[in-house]
């Protein structure tokens, strides 16, 4: 691969980026046979153990040099670079070794051979899974400044605005001493600052900033993106739509939690959009809230959890009708006066405070169900986030209309290299590679794991779970150990923290209202006799250090209290134990009345719940309620699917009839 083909330029133009392929059936049928073929070919480990091989010999020459002889090696490498591109592996090898031994110098850590394996799968457009703790930032620098020293735009994509800040500054000692520049984007940033830190070399951003800034420049360039047009623009035109750009073009993408940005947020678009008029608005949706509540469930109206929808009944229908009978406008008409309604009863009976929203200084914010932290800039689409917020007495935010959109599959598959990093994939592996051609490397641990599994426990009612979660924190607690509590909402992590205030034992809370303390919190999570509540917030992007002496008693020990409808985020919480060699432990403990049994199971297991207050063992075989835990993830991992499917193709097709329109996205 030359670099020329992924930088700016000549032959690329201004804004470089990857065309959406337009195919037929046929064509789409013989790629998926291909696709499947390629994505069981799996790599030879052999071949990077040469190339690590390669690159340790290159690094023992490299330590004997100067400071000043290594800058002078650093201009030699970028001239050949910037000559043959991503495509000779001895350049290649020499940058790997020159990055590990600048890193060496100037942060005292040099690349363990994993690291220098991952940096090597991402370097080659693929998605490399490494253990939780195993060093992912420093791993990226690898293909980063491989690239940047290539003359290629880099942009390293991180999950939220401390990672964006941390990481370009612990990192950027490196970049500096091999003449990088590194940007960093974050909410809140003007259009000058964003545009200059997009030129660096090497930017670092969020997922969500990226993708919102990729969308304000389709709507500057519109469907005119030709290179000859933007040249010309440049020539005769005072205000050329070139300077108005913010990004130069997609060409190179690091993402790191990839699970997390390429599968659990492709299930929402990205949306720009402008406010419009609201005036009479909050009367209506009051109105619409007061049918919903005159409507009887099971009898008007059908709830689906699992689909998180609502469905009037035809007596529904004819009730509605008849209590709308004394409204005027907009309830004349029964296709908005059932849509209307609907929503409000969606608002009222499957959207819960401190679940997937919480209220802050008078606003609803929706809480980002597999981080746990809030999105105060997402709203929730055709009212129902205005629904919301009359439901709870705050004051009505401003509805808009759509601009602009587009998924999160289309947006990542325009970039013309796209690699990525994560503890946990291997389960979407096969929906990574149909959607994103990106194949999946799992790389080992630098140190054997010594995490154990402690056995699992099952309870008949969440009050047994909860009362047992209490004893397991006072057994380790007393034996000096640390332990992380997991829980799937604020609400819960409150519940068990008034639960240990009664038991007066010393914790810390990390939840959606405390995230500008997680650092801070996480920090300390690995003292002696810690106690830590958190909701999916301490399983991202963040590493727990064990203190003095925890190590010989057993390291930390994580308890999750209820296990989430996939599996390898589950992984996530279970990975902040047990990093990098050190010792520690896990376990999972349930109750029946947990989310993903009562929402994915048959019935039948659901009733079990209400007999006796007992342990699994007493209810059945272990084995059984490992299966069925196994069943309703996987039926709940299938139903996501499905959903982000649906989205791919919504969005391909709304692209379709938008390129016909002549409207942007």
């Amino acid at each position: 691969m030359s670099s020329a083909a992924l930088r700016p330029g000549p032959e690329l133009g201004l804004y470089p980026e990857r065309d959406d392929p337009q195919r037929n059936k046929l064509e789409r049928a013989l790629l998926a046979v291909a696709d499947e073929v390629s994505r069981r070919n799996r790599p030879q480990s052999a071949r990077y153990h040469r190339i690590i091989r390669a690159i340790n010999r290159r690094g023992a020459a490299l330590s004997d040099l100067s400071d000043v002889q290594l800058r002078e090696r650093c201009r030699e490498l970028r001239f050949q670079l910037r000559r043959t591109g991503l495509s000779v592996d001895k350049w290649l090898i020499d940058a790997f070794a020159l990055i590990r031994e600048t890193a060496q110098r100037t942060l005292q850590m040099r690349h363990f051979d994993v690291q220098l394996m991952g940096g090597w799968v991402m370097l080659h457009g693929k998605i490399v899974e490494m253990e939780t703790g195993e060093g992912k930032t420093l791993t990226a620098t690898l293909p980063a400044c491989t690239a940047a020293l290539a003359g290629i735009p880099v942009h390293i994509i991180t999950v939220n605005d401390y990672l964006v800040t941390r990481d370009a500054a612990w990192m950027q000692p490196v970049y500096q001493a091999l003449g990088l520049s590194v940007g960093t984007i974050t909410e809140g940033m003007d259009t000058e600052a964003r545009r200059a830190a997009y030129r660096c070399d090497v930017t670092y951003c969020t997922n969500k900033q990226v993708a919102f800034d990729y969308l304000k420049d389709r709507i500057v360039l519109g469907n005119e993106r030709g290179r000859l047009q933007l040249k010309l623009e440049n020539l005769y035109s005072d205000q050329p739509r070139s300077n108005r750009l913010l990004l130069p073009g997609l060409c190179f993408g690091i993402v790191d939690e990839a699970d997390s940005v390429l599968i659990d947020e492709a299930r929402t678009p990205l949306i720009i959009s402008a406010p419009r008029d609201t005036a009479g608005q909050r009367e209506l949706y009051e109105q619409a809230l007061r049918l919903a509540d005159a409507l009887q469930p099971d009898i008007d109206f059908e709830l689906d959890a699992r689909e998180r929808s609502v469905e009037l009944t035809a007596t529904g229908k004819t009730r509605l009708a008849g209590l709308a009978q004394r409204l005027r406008g907009s309830w004349a008409g029964s296709r908005i006066r059932e849509e209307l309604v609907s929503r409000a009863l969606s608002a009222r009976h499957l959207f819960h405070r401190d679940e997937h929203y919480l209220l802050s200084d008078g606003k609803v914010q929706i809480i980002d169900s597999f981080t746990g932290r809030v999105m105060p800039d997402r709203s929730w689409e055709q009212g129902l986030h205005q629904l919301i917020e009359v439901k709870e007495g705050c004051s009505l935010s401003e509805q808009n209309e759509t601009l602009a959109r587009i998924s999160y599959q289309r947006f990542y598959r325009r970039y013309l290299h796209l690699a990525g990093m994560t503890g946990t994939c291997r389960e979407v592996a096969p929906e990574l590679w149909s959607v994103y051609r990106l194949k999946v490397v799992t790389v080992p641990t630098n140190r054997p794991l010594q995490r154990k599994h402690l056995p699992d426990r099952l309870y008949a009612t969440a009050d047994s779970k909860w009362e047992a979660i209490l004893e397991t924190i006072r057994e380790m607690h007393a034996q000096g150990r640390p332990v992380l509590v997991g829980t799937r909402s604020v609400a819960s992590s409150e519940h068990l923290s008034r639960m240990l205030e009664d038991a007066r034992l010393a914790h810390q809370v990390l939840n959606a209202r405390k995230h500008d303390l997680e650092a801070a919190i996480i920090k300390h999570a690995g003292a002696p006799a810690a106690i830590t509540v958190a909701t999916n917030m301490a399983g991202r992007g963040t590493d727990i250090r064990l203190g003095d002496g925890v190590a010989e008693l057993g390291g930390l020990h994580v308890i999750t209290s209820e296990l989430h409808e996939a599996g390898r985020i589950d992984r996530q919480l279970f990975g902040r134990c047990g990093r990098q060699g050190d010792p520690g432990s896990y376990q999972v403990l349930l109750s029946l009345e947990d989310e993903l049994y009562t929402r994915y199971c048959p019935p039948v297991v659901a009733r079990l719940a209400g007999w006796r207050r007992q342990t699994v063992a007493k209810l059945g075989p272990a084995w059984l309620w490992r299966t069925v835990t196994r069943w309703s993830q996987r039926v709940a991992e299938r139903e996501d699917a499905r959903v982000r499917r649906g989205l791919m193709k919504l969005d391909e097709n709304l692209g379709n009839i938008l390129a016909f329109s002549g409207r942007p996205e």
